[in-house]
């Protein structure tokens, strides 16, 4: 059986982890690909909301065998938290759970050099959530990491020190200590609970569970505008947040992809700094940010808000292979009269392109809008994807014939249930 990939198209935030959670029944195993605890995916059902940050999406499923790739860098104390949640809520989340050896440690370090990194930027930050990502990335790049599999060595805590101590020089470097001593002992408890874990060569795993004809959905994190490689760089993530890194994330073949799933919200948002061709600084985007809930599920900063950018989306279908498309959040725009959509970018000689360019390019273009008309009614009372109004119908044609790929389902509302299949 193939593997389907599931990728948010914008700059994260895009509703994935809704989706996981509708599809996921009629998977086996859920696979999360790359990113770590910098990501939020939420879920509501039965009126009770679920943020997970390094645990699958499937893991409310029990038939679903829940995989943590060797693409993601893993904070053992906040999966430990994560988990504990699970269980206070009924959820036995080590069941079906297994975890890639592989996969790159978060140490106490690495979060304290994020915070002095980011600092030292100055008026450059480039708005990190201070998670301990990149650096963590910067390790795995440069061949000084720790994984997962190393927690299992009787010289582990050997090989802890002589990071910090790498660590620690680099923070002498911009005049500021670690200060981790605090941190520690959750660390060191956080690995010995880890090591109670199914820990194992998940590459083997997923392989071996493909050719026995399981399903298996690949969860990407962020989105693909902050991709290391095509994102809006340096304003990115540090990891391949598209589908290409579905493969290397979790050590499958390309000629496994079958369906890839794009994930797009009706409007358009961002958390951080970076260019954002689309931001409204207006009461309108006030409004979508409000009527949106707009607040980071990991560190709760409001976000940046804005119209949909088809040449952004375009490019990130381009890029992705992208199969269908999945509308998101489409009820946030029930007030609106009009809803406006950049189709195009105008640059200052007054050249207009459909294409996105470089950082460069991009901060000093403007956004060449068209205008269609609001449905001006609750979608969240609508039940099915026939009785959506003329207007939203006209808005989702009018994305398929400007992106030339399929929407197959439009959200209508936070819960499970207020998500419309259109056939």
């Amino acid at each position: 059986m193939p593997v389907d990939v599931l990728v948010g198209l914008q700059w994260g935030d895009e509703g994935k982890g809704k989706i996981v959670d509708v599809l996921a029944p009629t998977y086996d195993v859920v696979a999360r690909f790359q990113g770590g605890p910098n990501a939020g995916h939420t879920l509501t059902f039965d009126g009770t909301k679920h943020v997970l940050h390094q645990v699958p999406s499937g893991i409310f499923h029990p038939h679903i065998i829940n995989v943590v790739g060797n693409g993601v860098v893993f904070d053992p104390v906040v999966f430990r938290q994560e988990l504990q949640k699970l269980t206070d809520r009924g959820v036995d989340g080590t069941r079906n759970l297994f975890i890639s050896k592989k996969a790159q440690l978060i140490l106490p370090s690495h979060r304290a050099l994020d915070r002095i990194l980011e600092e030292a930027r100055g008026g450059g930050k480039i708005g990190s959530t201070l998670k301990g990502i990149g650096p963590t990335y910067q390790d795995k790049i440069g061949r000084t990491g720790l994984r997962i599999g190393d927690v299992l060595l009787p010289d582990f805590r050997e090989r802890y020190d002589e990071a910090v101590a790498r660590h620690a020089t680099l923070a002498a470097f911009h005049n500021k200590e670690l200060e981790i001593e605090a941190f520690e002992a959750d660390f060191f408890s956080a690995i010995d609970y880890l090591r109670t874990l199914n820990l194992t060569d998940t590459e083997y795993l997923l392989n071996d569970l493909l050719r026995q004809g399981k399903r298996i959905l690949a969860e990407g994190a962020q989105g693909s505008l902050l991709d290391i490689d095509f994102g809006t760089y340096p304003f990115v993530t540090s990891s391949s947040t598209i589908v290409a890194g579905a493969c290397t994330g979790l050590g499958i073949a390309p000629r496994h992809i079958d369906k890839v799933f794009g994930i797009t919200k009706a409007y358009c948002t961002r958390v951080g700094s970076g260019p954002f061709p689309t931001e409204l600084h207006d009461e309108v985007g006030e409004q979508i940010r409000a009527a949106g809930r707009e607040f980071g599920a990991t560190t709760g900063r409001p976000r940046r808000c804005g119209w949909i950018d088809l040449p952004a989306l375009r490019y990130t279908i381009m890029l992705n292979g992208v199969t269908e498309l999945h509308l998101m959040k489409a009820d946030v725009l029930d007030e609106f009269d009009e809803i406006r959509v950049c189709t195009h970018y105008r640059n200052p000689q007054g050249e207009e392109t459909n294409q996105l360019p470089d950082l460069g390019a991009l901060q000093t273009m403007e956004p060449v809008y068209t205008t269609l008309p609001g449905w001006k009614i609750n979608l969240q009372s609508i039940g099915s994807a026939a009785a959506l109004p003329a207007e939203l119908k006209a808005y989702v044609q009018y994305l398929e014939q400007q992106l030339e790929v399929p929407v197959k389902i439009v959200s209508v509302g936070p819960d499970r249930v207020s998500t419309l299949h259109i056939d």
